[in-house]
């Protein structure tokens, strides 16, 4: 308790308390913006926070860290353009909501749930950080390739068993487009076609920003041209939900809080694992409603919100207890603190108390600014961009899609991309296929492909390592769960009729 009243006390302090509040504002327009997100501001921050005290640059980092994954939501949820990775599955059902003119109520439930995320994973970080690291550290290839598989598992319970098939290929195609550029076990490119910047992969930030922007731009082209646009409700009748609805989110927000907060501890896991897992889970938990998942239910906001926050300071936990980065944003507030002299773990306990505690109590104090913020910018938004004609949006959105895939490495080779993709994404819509196989399995496929092979050199090639590793085999289990647990329901539907 001495130590949380130390965290306090300099967090309320005016200039300490001034620089959070900046940091918060800064990452929400971050945030807003597809293409820019919270890593690429952090790392142009850290060089200024030199001349700065170090309570001040800390709690600068703190609030665009905090702010900017949930200020993605807005372009997500208003234009189907993930403002940042972690808002990718946020569109599935937050585009929808907008299409039925709940567009305040949808800002709304990402507002509330992302707070609700980041104040459970705060109060995780504040009480048991030594303990959730030390666990952590146990991960090792076999069981972060089983975790992934587990992450991939979440496409069987995402999908309908119509579109299983589709699915599944979707799927494939995505792991085929994650092995474009570097082998890690040879060091020679694959795939690249003798084109020089597909030797680093295909850059994810250009994918998702053609995948949802670009293909939504020509969708609405075709409604421009067909004569078939409808008509937006242009009053945006509040924001933020109603107690009844509040209460109906709850156990959602609640399990993808914790869900988020684990994933989060593990280093290298990431906020793309933790909104799928959260999505599916909303979707096992809300059986009676799985019909109207993608289709614009709350749910479908709340959970993807409050497992990406969540991840926020969950990823903190490794790094404050152990000095052990657990994401990129970890590698950036590593550097910002050594800038000034400080090395994070145990010993930063020991020799700068008021450093350590003002960190871990920073992340809880932030969210408080996030709230009031994140409602005053939804207001804002939801009234301009409602009211612009969709001829006028289309060209808005064409723009921001190609400042946004340019910006990430100042390539014009991305933008091509996102061309080409937002084609893909356009032409999947004709076919009724889903993005979400997709986009996960380009992320993920890395990491199976990473992990698989460090785990055959432990082994000696040996495919028992997955099961002779407790951890790896629990998820493995859990997998076959996810797996098999829809076609048993399924069965027992048919059953009575049959």
């Amino acid at each position: 308790m001495d130590g949380i009243l130390l965290g306090l006390t300099e967090v309320f302090q005016f200039w300490n308390l001034l620089a959070l509040f900046a940091g918060v504002s800064l990452g929400l327009i971050v945030g807003c913006l597809p293409g820019l997100n919270d890593n690429i501001t952090m790392a142009i921050l850290v060089p200024l926070t030199f001349g700065l005290d170090p309570q001040i640059g800390i709690l600068l980092l703190i609030g665009v860290y905090c702010s900017a994954c949930f200020g993605g939501s807005f372009p997500a949820i208003l234009l189907k353009i993930p403002g940042t990775a972690s808002s990718v599955v946020t569109t599935f059902d937050g585009y929808p909501m907008v299409q039925k003119g709940e567009a305040g109520t949808a800002l709304g439930i990402s507002t509330i749930s992302s707070v609700f995320g980041g104040i459970v994973s705060a109060l995780i970080l504040l009480t048991l950080a030594p303990f959730l690291a030390s666990q952590a550290l146990k991960f090792g290839p076999a069981e972060y390739f089983s975790l992934v598989i587990l992450g991939l598992s979440t496409i069987i319970g995402m999908t309908k068993r119509e579109l299983l098939l589709k699915s599944i290929i979707v799927t494939v195609i995505g792991l085929v487009i994650a092995t474009v550029g570097m082998s890690p076990q040879t060091g020679y490119p694959r795939f690249s076609m003798g084109i020089s910047n597909l030797t680093g992969g295909i850059p994810l930030i250009p994918l998702l920003i053609g995948l949802f922007g670009v293909s939504s731009v020509l969708e609405m082209s075709e409604e421009l041209i067909k004569g078939t646009v409808r008509k937006k409700i242009q009053k945006v009748k509040r924001i933020i939900p109603s107690r009844k609805l509040i209460r109906r989110l709850l156990p959602t927000m609640t399990t993808s809080s914790l869900l988020g907060s684990i994933i989060g501890v593990i280093p290298g896991a990431g906020m793309i694992m933790a909104i799928y897992l959260a999505y599916d889970q909303a979707m096992r938990m809300n059986k009676d409603k799985k019909e109207q998942f993608g289709k614009g239910i709350p749910e479908g906001v709340a959970a993807p919100e409050a497992a990406n926050n969540a991840v926020v300071a969950g990823s903190m936990v490794p790094l404050v207890s152990l000095g052990v980065p657990g994401n990129s944003a970890s590698v950036i507030f590593l550097g910002g603190l050594m800038i000034h002299g400080l090395r994070p773990g145990p010993a930063l306990f020991e020799d700068f108390p008021e450093i350590a505690y003002l960190l871990i109590v920073g992340f809880l104090v932030a969210y408080f600014f996030v709230f009031p913020l994140g409602i005053l910018m939804a207001k804002f938004l939801v009234g301009m961009i409602l009211r612009i004609p969709r001829s006028v949006l289309s060209g808005v959105v064409l723009l921001l899609c190609v400042t946004g895939a340019f910006a990430v490495r100042n390539n014009p080779f991305d933008v091509w991309v996102a061309i080409l993709f937002g084609v893909i994404g356009f032409a999947f819509g004709k076919l009724n296929l889903s993005y979400a196989p997709l986009v996960l399995a380009v992320v993920l496929g890395p990491l199976l492909e990473m992990n698989y092979q460090q785990s055959m050199v432990l082994s000696g090639g040996s495919l028992a390592i997955f099961f002779q590793k407790p951890l790896s085999l629990v998820f493995l289990i859990v997998s076959a769960f996810f797996v098999v647990t829809p076609f048993i329901s399924r069965k027992k539907k048919v059953a009575p009729g049959g």
